[in-house]
């Protein structure tokens, strides 16, 4: 009997694909032959909409690219513009953004968490990270006076400081979250179908993820232990102690599992942060009118998918000759492709959301 391979689309509407993303598929039965990744859908040309705007209204912008972790989108701009200019950035400030930093952090991998979980089949754990996720919010929407896209860090610092309230709503919140983490655990974790679904299912060998590039919870899932806020410290991040999570066997559930170790992790940076923050002024000496000297400048963090970096370059103007974002999510799905060979339609879903892409970032 004569049998012969064919195509389906996935996506670009599907629920899984977190967004507008399309994933053409080659079968043969339910097994993948190929797999040809289709960004682009959500492409808004923010890196080109920077060229006309000044420094300062390039950083909206940021927000829109990973919205799950806005405060780290902004970081990552503002360094390569200070970085440009050689401004100083007071150290209460670098405090403010490590603690608002880690908060996104742990928001935006509650988001993964969840979802990760309603990709394969448990519903109920969306409903539990994104209730958690809604205290996360309240409390930057406490500095910031937005829920979403914050736009809150500044050239030289942040927005403001924080208001009195502030203090009490995050110990509050740092006492919680392990309790939280544990709750996960016990709902999602260890649940054994959802074991079955991730583990050893979407292996990423640590050579591959080197080679590729992959970074965060995707490239420490393969247990490299890379991580840019130990190996390359910026902000203050050296005067803290903490862990760096590592998967074993680079499948699915290692990616997973890091996220919520991860979550235990930065509640420990924001409390060392709260306990040692200095008093002082949250935004340096910078001119009215930003105009860096010509030149160029590149800075990087490690985002809540990644590591996240921002090249920008100076023709003397008020406004930026060119940036130009890399972006942790665009660079995870590079591998997806190959990843995805060899596995059933039902893994092609698993293997996709243990990644945790957000399509703003991937698309720009």
């Amino acid at each position: 009997m004569k049998t012969q391979t064919y195509y389906l689309n996935l996506g670009p509407q599907h629920p899984s694909t977190h967004g507008v993303f399309r994933i053409i598929l080659e079968l043969d039965g339910e097994v993948v032959v190929k797999a040809t990744p289709v960004p682009g859908y959500l492409h808004r040309g923010i890196e080109k909409l920077a060229e006309a705007r000044t420094y300062t209204q390039v950083i909206p912008y940021t927000d829109r690219m990973d919205y799950l972790a806005a405060m780290l989108m902004n970081w990552g701009y503002v360094e390569a513009v200070e970085k440009l200019m050689g401004i100083e950035v007071p150290e209460r400030a670098e405090y403010i953004r490590v603690i608002v930093g880690e908060l996104s952090r742990i928001a935006s991998h509650m988001i993964a968490t969840g979802a990760y979980g309603a990709d394969i089949g448990a519903l109920t754990a969306f409903t539990y990270t994104f209730r958690d996720r809604e205290y996360v919010i309240d409390l930057l929407e406490m500095v910031s006076g937005s829920r979403m896209t914050f736009s809150y860090f500044r050239i030289g610092g942040v927005a403001a400081d924080f208001p009195e309230e502030f203090y009490p709503a995050v110990k509050k919140l740092l006492d919680q979250i392990p309790a939280m983490c544990d709750e996960y655990d016990g709902l999602i974790t260890g649940n054994e179908i959802f074991q079955a679904r991730t583990k050893f299912v979407g292996i990423i060998p640590p050579e591959v993820a080197v080679d590729y590039s992959l970074s965060g919870p995707v490239l420490r899932g393969s247990g490299v232990n890379y991580d840019l806020r130990k190996v390359r410290p910026y902000s203050v991040y050296d005067r803290f102690d903490f862990e760096v999570p590592l998967g074993k066997n680079g499948d699915c559930w290692d990616r997973f599992r890091i996220r919520i170790e991860e979550m235990r992790q930065s509640k420990r940076i924001i409390e060392q942060a709260l306990e040692q923050m200095p008093e002082g002024p949250v935004l340096g000496k910078v001119p009215k009118v930003i105009k860096p000297p010509v030149g160029d400048a590149y800075a990087e963090i490690e985002s809540s998918k990644g590591v996240y970096g921002c090249y920008v370059v100076s023709d003397g103007s008020p406004k930026p000759y060119r940036v130009h974002f890399r972006r942790p999510s665009f660079i995870n799905l590079g591998y997806l492709g190959k990843l995805l060979e060899g596995w059933k339609i039902a893994d092609v879903i698993a293997i996709l959301g243990s990644i945790d892409i957000v399509l703003g970032e991937v698309d720009c």
